[in-house]
Parts: C-alpha cells; structure tokens; sequence
C-alpha cells in the first residue's frame, strides 16, 4: 500500500485505510471481532481485494469461482446490530446496511451475516437479506447532499468517482 493510499479514508468509515482495515486486508493482521472482519471485507469489496475476501470466507461456505463486479460502486456501511462476535466467541452476527452505485442510482444491501471465529481466525459464512423493507432506488441532483453520508454535495463527492 502506497502512502497516498493509506492516508485515504477506509471505505467502511472508520478512519483512515492504515489505521482501519487496510492492515487486515494486507494480511497484517487478524481481525479480533466478527464486526472488525465484516467491515474489512465490505472494504476489500470497495477496493476490489478479492484474495482477502476468499481468504476470509469459510470454507465450508466459500465458492469455487468469485469475481467482484467492475460496476458495482461501494458508498457506505451502516452497522445496524451485532450478536456475539466478540473476542471470546466462536459465533456472531452482523447486521448492516451497504449503499451502492449502479450507473448513477443509488441503492442498498441490508444483510444479516454469520461469522465464526476458528483457530484465532474470524471467516464469514453465509449472509441472508433482510426483507420486509421497500427497496428504495435514488435519483440524485448533483447539488444535493450524497446519500453516502459524507456531508458534501453529490457534484463534489460520488458523482465525480
């Protein structure tokens, strides 16, 4: 990682890429919590790292063939619930929201996902989509704020990615 790159902001929001997942992506380090590990792969999906979403997938659950998708662009991540999952556990839950961009409209992601930690190691191991929620696709005007949450208008902050 470059130091331009890790002086950039983590895609899941928690600081920057150095001081955030950047160290678990580069194998680095382990992530020490079910919560650590789900926003360091949906990072690794922002930033394209396909190894470290495969390595960190369960075995028993990970598939044969992955490819992310090039027009697929990560926004944000909303952790809404955590169950379990802490250092001492073996099982836990997250739940999360992901906002995204597909040829200019924004939508979202809400999972539920299961992790389980062996050998010191955090893996995912399936995640199931919450429904019951209308699925809510946004137009937006470039001088309106982001939907990503950064606080700058839409012409200034996604629309120019």
């Amino acid at each position: 990682m470059s130091k331009t790159e890790s002086e950039a902001p983590c895609p899941c929001g928690g600081g920057t890429l150095a001081d955030c997942c950047g160290p678990f992506i580069a194998g680095d380090r382990l992530a020490p919590t079910a919560e650590t590990l789900m926003r360091s792969r949906y990072s690794a999906y922002a930033r394209g790292e396909t190894d470290y979403l495969l390595r960190t997938w369960h075995p028993s659950s990970r598939p044969d063939d992955f490819e992310l998708q090039d027009v697929i662009q990560w926004r944000g991540l909303n952790i809404l619930a955590t169950e379990a999952g802490g250092a001492d556990d073996t099982t836990g839950q997250v739940e999360f929201i992901a906002s995204y961009q597909v040829a200019g409209r924004f939508d979202q992601l809400h999972e539920r996902s299961d992790f389980r930690r062996e050998d010191g190691a955090w893996y995912y191991v399936d995640g199931v989509e919450v429904k019951g929620r209308p699925v809510t696709v946004v137009k937006v005007g470039r001088n309106e704020p982001c939907p990503c949450g950064s606080g700058k208008k839409y012409k200034r902050c996604c629309q120019g990615k």
